[in-house]
């Protein structure tokens, strides 16, 4: 693995393509670079120039007098391979290429020239970043190498506290991942490295991550992801992240037609299914924000009581504004915590210091009056105790620092005591002061009432899911024999599996009951099934070539009589030849109607990125009405299953109402467990499961499996 060390704490740097001029990305770089007090040397590398901005300048990079172990290169396109080559024999360990003109630009050229930095930097092991990138900075070594507006030594960089947690922002777009800095500047909030990647020829997003996490000097990580080029380094790095309760904050570029485009023609990334990226967020509890300001808000909270997480999602509110704290309380709702009325106890502790008009329910309305006199602290520790709660948010006005300044010493002896999270909302724009007053004293301040509930959301969801995470699971294996058996159906198929010849393969993993079927050939046939299976039946085209039989008229249903199969197998046949006629027709299936129940769909997509995925949601019809859909990444766990289908619009129609029975939670389950087991041992081999519908009965009568469809994975 190339030196990443070497790239972020360099000893000494070279800027190739140096330049005096300030109105060019060259002087720009040179003025950022030179304008923060790095302690190493900085060495312009220009033909142009003796000397540039007070510093001697050199010809080449062989001419330094010393190898710097960093590069930064702003040089043409396509003068890059050649300079990245003399570096790499004049022994520099790393890279940053700020040049555009690559693979983002489109055409086979700059395709070419992207490969040639990936050779050059595997030849000689060179940690590079880029091309089409726009730097990095180091802020607690002073080191910025880049040219964006948020960086120029106009303001100088924020000292690095000793006692709250950093947080590092990777992003594949240059300028947005330095608008995180420049947010969260005015926020106090503390950065260790902003790093942008641009195209990633070599070094990708993840790989810097998992080089913060090691280093465990970061405790939350701010991504914004365009694409994944290696799925496994996601997994590895998210894993390792949730278990060391370092949260990952992101924000996926491509969820829409529009953002897919953007993602393509921005850094030559073509987004994956961005359900597919949900389901690995929702997997390695990675947090989604949707904007600059939330994902900062919510690595704020994170950071501040990181190891003081929620337990649940019932929070109280402290204000001296009623209408602030109805206001939070409905915003709390909102985002899906509870906000309980508190006990007696500790409304008992509460009421004492209330005026008539003051309130001690939750929200408690302690109004100005009572805060004046104990302060915001007071009123905090007072709630604080109550059985009924995991955390507090905290109503205050940040306007004026100087009250603030007055109970900063109890507020800070509040945050290092509290063992629930509290959080604070500002309903008045804050003073950098008061700002800065609540960070120095342990406190992230939010001035969006929506950031701030959905912050507390967060921190109690992700702490439910890591827990859950660090609990060992026993994945139960599926016994070879079964393995064998769909091992030998899946050899012995063409590329698409109908239903007749999927079954065996569902029935070897167990996936819920498939109806009694035969597979006829003739209407006299047909007639003999329906007799031996009993009425009523359904008949259904078999055929690789016909995937949507009811469009193809290849279906007949709740056939009661005899009489009524032989007609249905003639026209199906017809129907069928008409539609596709060169299509192979394995027979039709005479299939018993499964009994009534709830229509869902099951099955499993094979993504070009992560592999296959479990989709579960409303079926029959209701699948294109609704697209009510979620995925998973296999295998699963029950638990797991369970927590999907929780996550569905539609759950609720899963439960009794209205004189309904409950269907059987259990047996889907069952049968999510299952299917996921089956793509993940072939998963080389299946790249598509549709089983639609699935007919959920009445709790304790299972489930049907009445169409099924395997597409093999294409060599």
């Amino acid at each position: 693995m190339p030196d990443i060390h070497a790239l972020l704490w360099p000893r000494h740097v070279a800027l190739i393509g140096a330049s005096a001029d300030l109105e060019s990305l060259r002087g720009r770089i040179m003025h950022t670079m030179t304008g923060h007090p790095f302690q190493g040397p900085i060495y312009p590398v220009t033909r142009s120039h003796a000397e540039v901005m007070g510093r001697r300048a050199y010809a080449s990079i062989h001419d330094l007098p010393e190898a710097p172990q960093l590069a930064v290169l702003i040089i043409p396109a396509q003068y890059i391979p050649q300079e990245l080559e003399r570096c790499g024999r004049a022994g520099v360990k790393a890279a940053v290429v700020l040049s555009s003109g690559f693979a983002e630009a489109g055409g086979a050229d700059g395709s070419l020239l992207q490969a040639d930095i990936r050779r050059i930097a595997e030849r000689y092991d060179m940690a590079v970043i880029g091309p089409n990138a726009e730097g990095f900075a180091n802020i607690v070594a002073a080191l910025c190498p880049t040219f964006s507006p948020a960086l120029e030594p106009t303001e100088p960089l924020p000292p690095t506290p000793t006692r709250r947690g950093q947080v590092t922002v990777l992003a594949q777009s240059g300028g947005i991942g330095f608008s995180f800095f420049d947010h969260g500047r005015a926020k106090e909030l503390a950065f260790r490295y902003i790093v942008t990647t641009g195209n990633e020829a070599c070094l990708e997003i993840m790989d810097i991550a998992e080089y913060a996490l090691d280093e465990g000097k970061t405790e939350a990580l701010i991504v914004l992801l365009e694409d994944v080029k290696n799925p496994h380094t996601l997994r590895r790095v998210a894993e390792k992240a949730l278990r060391a309760g370092i949260p990952i904050i992101t924000a996926k570029i491509g969820r829409s037609e529009a953002g897919v485009r953007a993602a393509a023609s921005h850094t030559a990334a073509l987004a994956g299914s961005y359900q597919a990226y949900r389901a690995m967020f929702d997997r390695y509890g990675i947090i989604e924000g949707h904007d600059i300001d939330e994902m900062l808000d919510l690595a704020s909270a994170m950071i501040a009581w990181r190891g003081r997480l929620p337990a649940g999602r019932r929070v109280a509110i402290c204000t001296a504004s009623g209408g602030g704290g109805g206001w939070m309380a409905d915003a709390c709702t909102a985002a899906g915590l509870e906000v309980p009325i508190l006990d007696a106890d500790t409304r008992a502790r509460i009421d004492p210091h209330l005026p008539a008009y003051g309130t001690s329910q939750n929200p408690v309305d302690a109004t100005a009056q009572a805060v004046h006199k104990i302060g915001y602290a007071g009123l905090a520790r007072l709630v604080m105790d109550a059985p009924g709660i995991d955390g507090l948010i905290v109503v205050i006005t940040a306007r004026s620092p100087k009250n603030l300044a007055k109970q900063q010493a109890e507020l800070a002896r509040l945050a290092r005591e509290a063992s629930k999270p509290i959080l604070l909302w500002s309903y008045t724009l804050p003073a950098p002061q008061s700002t800065k007053i609540l960070s120095e004293a342990g406190y992230p301040l939010s001035t969006d009432i929506r950031n701030c509930a959905r912050a507390f959301a967060a921190m109690a969801d992700y702490s439910a899911l890591r827990s859950a995470f660090l609990k060992p699971i026993e994945v139960v294996s599926t016994p070879e024999p079964a393995r064998a058996t769909a091992r030998a159906r899946l050899a012995e198929a063409d590329g698409v599996l109908c239903e007749w010849e999927t079954r065996p393969v569902l029935a070897a993993y167990g996936v819920g009951t498939l109806p009694a079927a035969r597979l006829v050939d003739g209407p006299a046939a047909a007639v003999e099934a329906a007799v031996a299976i009993g009425a009523p039946v359904a008949l259904k085209i078999q055929s690789p070539e016909i995937l949507h039989k009811t469009e193809a008229g290849g279906v007949k249903l709740n056939l009661a009589r005899p009489d009524q199969v032989g007609p249905a197998y003639t026209a199906l046949i017809s129907a069928a030849k008409a539609h596709a006629p060169s299509a192979r027709i394995r027979g039709v299936l005479v299939q018993a109607m499964a009994p009534p129940g709830l229509e869902m769909i099951l099955g499993i997509k094979r993504d070009a990125t992560f592999g296959p995925l479990l989709l579960v949601g409303l079926g029959g019809v209701n699948v294109e009405r609704f697209k009510d859909v979620v995925v998973a990444p296999v295998p699963l766990v029950p638990n797991a299953a369970r927590g999907l289908l929780e996550r569905l619009k539609g759950a609720g129609l899963l439960k009794a109402y209205r004189g309904r029975p409950a269907s059987d939670v259990d047996a889907l389950v069952d049968a999510m467990v299952r299917l996921a087991a089956l793509a993940h041992d072939f998963a080389a081999e299946i790249a598509e499961i549709d089983l639609n519908p699935v007919i959920v009965h009445a709790q304790g009568n299972g489930l049907s499996v009445v169409d099924a469809l395997l597409v093999k994975q294409q060599a």
